[in-house]
């Protein structure tokens, strides 16, 4: 009897598992989904992002999202990717070559953000770069190369010519960042903004035009902030352009109205930028509020979705860079007014004197591998180099390989990802950059 009773239980437990599996599995199935995008966010920036912001213990909102894993960043005929292929590994799931914008085998590749609008779900872009440059564009466009910005602008415009239909009737409900140039400043003579209004687009072009939009109306809306890329974020003009912050709280409001949910890709560009040009301060501070803007959204969801329950945030980069940390300086803690932290030059622990190099010049803790600051000769000639000197706002950190102005590569290093709400818990190991849209994908049930 006793057996019986056991087996009875068993099954009794075993049916009920059946029963309540499907609505589990219905439950972590995110119909929000959030895709933040560091543009050149490598290990070692996010690592001297923190110290340069709350010091070597302290933790950013990066930091504290509880699944996390590696990304392989190879595209298909480069060790190192740029940034249209990695977004479009992102984004459609093929390994793409460099410059090649969500295209495969001579074709288009299906996007995130075009299965959600086919989904009757709202979509978005937010960028602090212009919003036809490769990560952005490789959201909703399909060309082969990516200075095709001409007709990545065009892909936007529904009904009209070079519109990626793709994306339905409405297109895009939320498109944020620079680039007024490609949509009016054109050899075709259309001037693409007046063709957005016609079709019933709002158009704010400073930030008291976005606030005041209403996020009720159920009406697509272009904001374009800049003619190129916006400001770094410490000398933008609070006026006349937004913040990361502002635009993805303003997009998130808007998108969230969608009872069948959002997808929404946002990108910290302008760290990839500063990098570009071995500008290590500012590219620690757009790292710093990128991250700024990953946990105002994370707040935002939880209030709209509690326990993002119906959430998926990922946030991640395309690609390193080639900073690098110098070895052995002393613990500097965070930034300030009166202290460089990582900024400044390497102090030996012992003493707190300067560690110098073989020619008795002093060395700064940030450094990199290419760039265009590379001293000829011995270190020990020039002006010795001084706290002030290496923190200024316009400090070009010092390199291994000359290059040309803004012209300091790619890093083929992995990159963090880090994910938190429904279907976060998919992400673990190390992973392709290709596996990341599949596992989106998955977690969404599409």
């Amino acid at each position: 009897m006793r057996l019986h009773l056991v087996a009875a239980a068993a099954l009794l437990a075993t049916l009920a598992g059946c029963a309540t599996a499907p609505q589990q599995t219905a439950a972590a199935r995110p119909k929000n989904i959030i895709f933040f995008l560091g543009d050149g966010m490598g290990i070692n920036t996010l690592t001297a992002a923190r110290i340069y912001a709350v010091g070597e213990d302290g933790q950013l909102a990066l930091d504290t999202l509880p699944e996390s894993a590696f990304v392989k960043t190879f595209s298909n005929d480069a060790q190192v990717t740029d940034s249209a292929a990695s977004m479009t590994a992102y984004m459609t799931g093929v390994k793409a070559n460099n410059g090649v914008i969500s295209m495969g085998g001579g074709s288009a590749a299906v996007t995130l953000a075009e299965m959600a609008k086919q989904r009757g779900m709202a979509a978005g872009v937010v960028t602090t770069t212009r919003v036809t440059d490769a990560t952005p564009a490789a959201t909703y466009a399909h060309v082969p190369k990516r200075q095709l910005e001409s007709e990545i602008a065009a892909s936007l415009v529904p009904g009209g010519v070079g519109y990626n239909a793709a994306l339905g009737m409405n297109g895009l409900d939320v498109v944020f960042g620079g680039g007024v140039d490609a949509f009016v400043t054109r050899s075709d003579g259309r001037n693409l903004l007046a063709e957005l209004r016609a079709k019933g687009y709002r158009t704010p072009t400073n930030t008291a035009e976005l606030k005041a939009l209403d996020e009720r109306t159920v009406q697509p809306v272009i904001g374009l902030f800049a003619r190129s890329d916006m400001s770094f974020s410490a000398v933008r003009d609070a006026a006349k352009e937004p913040s990361l912050a502002e635009m993805t709280s303003k997009a998130i409001g808007m998108l969230s109205k969608n009872p069948n949910g959002f997808f929404l890709m946002v990108e910290g560009g302008l760290i990839d930028l500063a990098l570009h040009s071995t500008n290590a301060k500012r590219a620690l501070q757009e790292t710093v509020a990128f991250d700024q803007t990953l946990k105002a959204a994370i707040a935002q969801m939880q209030a709209i979705d509690p326990g993002l329950k119906n959430t998926l945030i990922v946030a991640t980069a395309d690609h390193d860079h080639t900073l690098l940390l110098n070895g052995y300086a002393k613990r500097t803690g965070p930034t300030t007014a009166a202290q460089p932290g990582v900024l400044g030059l390497i102090k030996q622990v012992a003493d707190g004197k300067p560690r110098r190099d073989l020619d008795g010049a002093p060395v700064t803790i940030i450094g990199f591998g290419t760039g265009e600051n590379r001293v000829k000769g011995s270190r020990a000639s020039p002006t010795a180099l001084t706290d002030e000197i290496v923190s200024a706002d316009d400090y070009h950190q010092e390199a291994v390989v000359r290059m040309e102005p803004g012209n300091e590569t790619h890093g083929g290093t992995d990159v963090y990802l880090g994910a938190i709400g429904a279907g976060a818990e998919r992400f673990h190991g190390t992973i392709d950059n290709t596996h990341v849209f599949n596992v989106i994908k998955a977690a969404a049930g599409w």
